[in-house]
């Protein structure tokens, strides 16, 4: 029986790069291509509202048992007497409720996008309106019910139990996504700023399953100039023959607003096509975190906060990267050691490189290394600029001959990198931040790229995490901006956490 590979999902997708995947599924391949078909047409989600009313009714069987069985916190006069039958019309009833207030809180249907905080708070809500709902009837009809405790464990059972299934979809949707199960194909007309942000959401967060095919813009050098991995695809004009042979599941509308008629025009040509469109606002080139939204008797009103990092964030965040990296420049304290030593051992020079280096707003500072070249290493780089394998501005060879036999060993490992504490602790980079670059390849940015620039450089990062020097400069730069924009402690704590296993594993490290 064949293999199913990444080849043959992107036979049956036409979404998912060609890689090698393995013999895993080597057994049940109709099965598993019934499977694809049903995650992509949607069809799970109904079995998703079958799943939920077995798992709310799983919800009141335990209820039910701590309540009666175990008798938990308080016990239950004549416990014994109480039957599961009596409380049966109670759980299907819940059921239909809390169906009914999920529709309501938007836990149905299933929406991209949400974190599992969010899913679960709607969960948690909806079961509280459900439970007062089933308290108040079982007032009318049951009103010497022995214990009303059970309505909290039901609501706490409910709550866990569909958090927990929440949480397996988001991890089973995550997985099937790497191998272009459920990838929502996507083409994006306007590569200006409110195209750049629609990349770089995308780039930023592949969990969500969305693959840019490719963009569209009447400017003829936008038109013509891929930015990272995301190709140019000509002008506007080009929409319906590629709406035809691409197999464009939805289109992105971001042209500015002086381009309605045009905008009006391609919505009413994917319309034709049955593709779904849909358009961005030009509103400020804004995220949802720069926008606060009130209402005056339901008129909406749209105020802008700073995207960049201030104010009481950024004396958290200093103070947490103050903290952390003494803890972290303690316990690395022997491998510091160690490597300096194997340095010293290996080749004369300095064991620490300095380099100026350009932070917040555009100053300048010294960042420090452990040297992993040989002493004369800027003065070679005029003679292997033909291997550079970077894209923009940006200099990186994968097989630098400048790189010593200890200096290769820091670079996989990211370990050349732990001085760079010391410019924590300065205050001239941050733990988490955008990579900090040379001058020269800073006098060379476009007018996008420098908005980069507005936060102080990191030891990580996004792009770090995300695929680090195998990703383009154009790519780099997406993903530090949409940090920029969307900074938060959480953001920041997972970028740490996800940190680790890629410098363990040497990820993308050169």
């Amino acid at each position: 029986m064949a293999t199913i590979n990444r080849a043959n999902y992107h036979s049956l997708n036409q979404n998912a790069p060609v890689q090698p995947f393995g013999n895993h599924f080597a057994a049940g391949q109709s099965r598993l291509v019934d499977a694809i078909r049903w995650v992509n047409f949607g069809y799970w989600k109904y079995l998703l509202v079958i799943a939920d009313m077995l798992l709310i009714g799983l919800a009141c069987v335990l209820a039910y048992v701590v309540r009666y069985n175990l008798q938990w916190f308080r016990a239950v006069d004549a416990a014994s007497e109480i039957t599961f039958r009596s409380y049966l019309p109670m759980a299907l009833t819940l059921v239909g409720i809390l169906l009914f207030t999920f529709r309501l809180s938007k836990v149905y249907p299933y929406q991209r996008g949400l974190s599992l905080f969010e899913e679960v708070y709607a969960i948690a809500q909806s079961a509280t309106y459900s439970i007062v709902i089933l308290i108040t009837i079982s007032l009318f009809f049951r009103p010497n019910l022995d214990s009303r405790l059970i309505f909290l464990y039901i609501a706490i059972f409910v709550t866990i139990l569909l958090g927990i299934s929440r949480l397996a979809i988001a991890l089973t949707l995550r997985w099937l996504r790497q191998y272009g199960v459920g990838v929502q194909r996507i083409l994006l007309v306007g590569a200006g700023d409110v195209g750049r942000m629609v990349m770089r959401n995308i780039a930023a967060r592949p969990e969500l399953g969305y693959q840019l095919i490719g963009f569209l813009d009447d400017n003829p050098i936008k038109g013509r100039t891929n930015i990272g991995s995301f190709p140019a695809l000509g002008s506007v004009d080009n929409l319906e023959s590629l709406l035809g042979s691409n197999n464009v599941q939805r289109v992105i509308i971001c042209l500015p607003w002086q381009s309605h008629r045009t905008a009006q025009r391609l919505l009413r040509v994917c319309g034709q096509a049955s593709v779904r469109a849909q358009v961005v606002p030009d509103l400020f080139q804004l995220t949802k975190h720069q926008m606060a939204v009130e209402q005056l008797n339901g008129i909406p009103l749209i105020s802008v906060s700073d995207a960049s990092i201030r104010g009481w964030n950024l004396l958290f965040k200093r103070i947490s990267d103050i903290l952390l990296t003494l803890l972290g420049g303690l316990l690395s304290l022997p491998i510091l050691v160690a490597v300096a030593f194997a340095i010293r051992l290996e080749s004369p020079g300095p064991i620490f490189y300095g380099q100026t280096r350009v932070g917040k707003d555009g100053r300048t500072f010294r960042c420090y290394k452990f040297r992993s070249m040989v002493v004369d290493a800027e003065e070679m780089r005029s003679q292997i600029a033909d291997l550079n394998e970077a894209s923009g501005p940006w200099f990186k060879v994968r097989d630098d001959p400048r790189l010593t036999k200890v200096g290769r060993f820091l670079r996989r490992y990211s370990l050349d990198e732990l001085p760079q504490m010391y410019n924590v602790l300065r205050g001239d980079m941050s733990l988490v931040g955008p990579r900090p670059n040379l001058p020269d390849e800073v006098a060379a940015y476009e007018q996008w790229h420098r908005k980069r620039l507005s936060v102080s450089p990191g030891m990580t990062g996004l792009w770090q995490v995300s695929g680090r020097s195998d990703l383009t400069f154009d790519e780099m730069v997406l993903l530090d901006i949409y940090y920029v924009e969307n900074w938060s402690i959480p953001l920041d704590l997972s970028i740490i956490l996800r940190s680790l296993p890629a410098v363990i594993f040497g990820r993308g490290a050169y």
